[in-house]
């Protein structure tokens, strides 16, 4: 069971823009992310959502869409996410958040798989210019911005080949290849 969910909650980059996901939706995702470990318990993180076409429109221009696609820049109309969670640090809860924003996102994306919806973690955010944009306070330190919708593209795993390249890619029908390393190649025995 959590095999399958995990098989299937891949990063998507295209989206049907028009099918809507609403604030409750959202809501419940970030409850199963506020369900989750916590380093020390501090519970520092802290969560903007966006699920309308004036926030949404702030948001978008501010990420960085698949670095190894330099062809592409991005979906275009159309294909663009239908909401967004914008994950925080609370620097003045701590300023360790390690791990903590790993294992939310996990949470969050999981959540969104199990509803038929699927996401995409933005790291190469310009944080700056969105923190601008949004007037979040200092004291808020961006560290990831889910992009949520549902898939407008199929994506497939495939093992990684002889020449070991890890490079996603898409194929001329525009599927989605994700090469992964085999587990034995994974499992140390010293």
């Amino acid at each position: 069971m959590i095999y399958d969910l995990i098989r299937s909650n891949r990063t998507y980059r295209r989206f049907e823009q028009h099918v809507p996901v609403d604030r409750g939706t959202l809501e419940e995702l970030v409850d199963l992310a506020r369900l989750s470990s916590s380093g020390g318990n501090l519970q520092a993180l802290k969560y903007i959502l966006s699920c309308g076409e004036e926030r949404n429109g702030l948001i978008f221009p501010r990420l960085r869409w698949a670095g190894y696609l330099k062809d592409w820049h991005g979906p275009e109309e159309g294909e663009r996410p239908a909401a967004y969670i914008i994950m925080l640090g609370d620097k003045e809860i701590s300023s360790h958040y390690s791990w903590d924003h790993g294992i939310a996102c996990q949470s969050i994306l999981l959540g969104a798989c199990e509803k038929g919806l699927g996401g995409c973690m933005f790291g190469a955010v310009d944080k700056k210019g969105l923190a601008e944009d949004l007037r979040i306070p200092d004291r808020y330190e961006i560290l990831v911005v889910i992009a949520l919708g549902k898939p407008k593209e199929r994506v497939v795993l495939e093992e990684i080949g002889d020449s070991g390249d890890v490079k996603y890619w898409r194929d001329a029908d525009g599927v989605h290849h994700v090469p992964k390393r085999k587990l034995q190649d994974l499992l140390l025995d010293f």
